[in-house]
């Protein structure tokens, strides 16, 4: 399906003229990020720790909730997390915490396939029986009622740290530390559940350094949990723009020399192919080997491999999580597959549904979906009378929205904007839960919307493109939500060379030029372009610039994103 090209507004000359000296692509680029004043732009391009870090006090109930943390000191406290990267990663950053204050600490992190999102009875039973004192939820909690209310009413207090969407009822917990919900206080409301978490450790510190307590912790212990909040962020794809840009820049030099064995010796067994540890390598290839431990079995491999003091013990957990994330892209493509057979283009939300899809999967699977359609997909595992699945949206149509109100079908359910997980009892619930989703889409997302496109920063001249406007890119880093790698547009450049390279023709190399200016491109998987193309042919092409590095030479590499025969 050919894509549409949107090519963001140029800045008025008016604006320019506000910052001479500044590079007008670069400037542009600030502009499409919405950054329109110096001290903004400033912001963006120097994160500063101190400076850039809100006040975890500005959270409603913090006050409380480290008052209470801190009264446990001889009590037992337990964290309850989620089997996600986000949410192992906030695990371990609390349960650090707390074990450096001495506390008695224990971890429960769910089992996806039996479990499920969330606290459920079962284990607030368990959490009864052992008579633990407090509960601290990360990544979780704000959808749980019922547990936190038996929870309270059995006399264990519950602090809730999440960062999901506020529900119709808030639960009934000692105090709630949430940056979406209303009323939080929070002026940053797109922190992940890392990020929150670690807002609390902050809060935490500075508690302990304002009221003189008699344990300190050392310096800097709060920048040497960055490395976590940092993948989490990255991971969980919450807004990397305000705090989070600058959590994750730090985040990145810290996981550069990370004190923790288990992300060293992932590290060194995993391929980095540009060389340097960024917001790519941790998306590509730390979180999806820390999410394949609770897709295929338990997280706790994930969340042991990051409290790891042993080193014999991190290889060894790095190589189950290894495997596990080899079996998880082998069934993912499996079950693509079947579900792709089952998705109908034609309709304005994909549905597909299979017996014994296991949980932990079809969350991709619907990311895929709806990448390929450009539509809402929900991918559903069948297992008896128990239909659970995920879905994945687009920005036009909400899906946890669309959930709520059609939550008379739903046993549970929740989740974000574009992401969402849910649960239904009984094919006849199932099927009208798929009406209901199929008229809310239709009623909300119109044809025009359905046509994916490319958001293009800029269009430049071939002349534009050298290494100083790479250097100037390089400030852009981390890249991520809301802050994506910049996409160019070059219009009517000419074919001077055209070939496929790699060992099956799989790959296009061109040499374009355009008023005299020549520069290489490369375009992965787009071999078959060069049956279509010949000599002197006029293209326009989107690409991203970078550099490519190999024997001590470096130069640029223009990378074809998409391509077409110009009109010009």
């Amino acid at each position: 399906m050919e894509k549409n090209w949107q090519i963001l507004p140029e800045m008025d000359q008016a604006s320019k003229d506000s910052f001479p000296g500044m590079n007008e692509v670069v400037l542009q680029f600030l502009f499409n990020r919405g950054l329109k004043e110096k001290r903004e732009m400033e912001e963006f391009l120097n994160p500063d720790y101190d400076r850039d870090s809100n006040d975890p006090y500005l959270f409603h109930d913090m006050e409380k909730a480290v008052e209470r943390i801190l009264k446990t000191k001889k009590g037992k406290a337990m964290i309850f997390g989620d089997y996600d990267a986000d949410g192992v990663c906030a695990t371990a950053i609390l349960f650090h915490t707390l074990k450096s204050l001495g506390m008695e600490v224990e971890k429960y992190i769910p089992f996806r396939e039996t479990e499920g999102y969330g606290l459920n009875m079962k284990a607030v039973e368990w959490i009864i029986e052992q008579k633990f004192n407090l509960v601290v939820t990360v990544d979780c909690g704000i959808s749980n009622f019922e547990e936190i209310k038996t929870l309270m009413d059995n006399g264990i207090d519950v602090v809730v740290t999440d960062h999901h969407e506020e529900p119709p009822q808030l639960p009934p917990a000692l105090a709630i530390i949430n940056p979406s919900i209303r009323n939080s206080g929070y002026p940053f409301p797109y922190l992940c559940g890392a990020g929150v978490a670690f807002k609390l450790v902050q809060a935490i510190i500075l508690k302990q350094e304002k009221e003189d307590y008699a344990l300190k912790f050392p310096e800097g212990f709060d920048k040497w949990l960055l490395d976590l909040v940092a993948i989490a962020t990255v991971g969980d794809m919450v807004s990397l723009l305000g705090e989070n840009r600058m959590l994750v820049q730090y985040g990145l030099k810290v996981m550069a020399k990370t004190k923790r064995l288990g992300l060293q010796k992932m590290i060194e067994t995993v391929n980095n192919f540009s060389g340097k540890i960024d917001s790519q390598y941790l998306g590509w290839r730390i979180v999806p080997r820390l999410n394949a431990a609770g897709r295929m079995d338990h997280a706790s491999s994930a969340f042991y491999l990051l409290m790891a003091d042993n080193e014999k013990e991190a290889e060894k957990l790095v190589s189950v999580l290894e495997d596990n994330n080899q079996k998880r892209q082998q069934l993912t493509d499996s079950i693509l597959k079947q579900a792709e057979a089952q998705a109908d283009e034609n309709e304005k939300i994909i549905f597909a549904v299979g017996e014994n899809w296991p949980a932990g999967v079809v969350g991709l699977v619907a990311g895929r979906l709806s990448d390929k359609y450009h539509r809402p997909a929900l991918v559903i595992g069948q297992e008896g009378d128990k239909y659970v699945g995920s879905g994945r949206s687009i920005e036009e149509f909400n899906i946890t929205e669309a959930l709520a109100e059609s939550k008379e079908f739903l046993l549970r359910y929740g989740g974000h904007s574009q992401a969402c997980g849910f649960t239904v009892i009984g094919k006849e619930n199932l099927g009208k839960f798929k009406e209901k989703m199929t008229f809310l889409a239709q009623e909300k997302l119109k044809d025009s919307i359905l046509q994916s496109s490319f958001r293009i920063e800029a269009e430049v001249n071939l002349s534009q493109i050298d290494f100083e406007l790479l250097t100037e890119l390089e400030k852009f880093e981390p890249f991520g939500e809301d802050n994506p790698k910049p996409l160019f547009a070059a219009l009517g450049v000419r074919i001077e060379q055209i070939q496929t390279v790699g060992a099956d023709g799989k790959h296009l190399k061109v040499l374009a030029s355009q008023n005299n200016k020549f520069h290489k491109f490369i375009g992965f998987s787009f071999g078959d372009w060069c049956a279509r193309l010949k000599m002197d042919d006029l293209i326009d092409i989107i690409f991203e610039l970078d550099a490519n590095e190999w024997n001590g030479n470096r130069e640029l590499q223009l990378k074809i994103i998409d391509l077409k025969l110009s009109k010009i």
